[in-house]
């Protein structure tokens, strides 16, 4: 009997994934309520931007450099309360910590799937 391999291959539905994931953080501020901490705000509008971006990048030509980056995102928005100084001052700490951990995550996911991959079968990503 064959197992099924959902997670063998890198799917366009976890491209997708990433790009909701990127607009969940550049609105995380407004979702927790604390919209007035200026750095915070402006840190999850940029590091949303950035997941969103290249989760896009990811749909139109994948390369490993942009799951690379996702990582990066991830690990700096789980870091950023306490770099910028905002852990223990309400839930923005908890929803950047979750969608940090999410984005690492999903792209370290990604980055295995895609480990062995040739700069063709890269290529044919989509297409599946």
């Amino acid at each position: 009997m064959a197992g099924i391999k959902i997670f063998d291959v890198h799917r366009t539905w976890e491209d997708w994934l990433g790009i909701v994931l990127g607009l969940a953080i550049v609105l995380s501020p407004w979702l927790a309520g604390q919209h007035d901490d200026q750095a915070a705000m402006w840190n999850a509008m940029l590091v949303g931007t950035l997941v969103l971006a290249l989760a896009a990048f990811e749909l139109v030509d994948l390369h490993r450099w942009e799951e690379i980056g996702e990582i990066a995102c991830g690990l700096w928005l789980i870091a950023s309360p306490y770099i910028f100084g905002f852990a223990g001052a309400g839930t923005l700490q908890y929803w950047h910590f979750g969608l940090g951990a999410v984005v690492a995550l999903l792209a370290a996911m990604e980055l295995w799937q895609d480990w062995t991959l040739s700069d063709q079968e890269l290529a044919r990503h989509g297409m599946q």
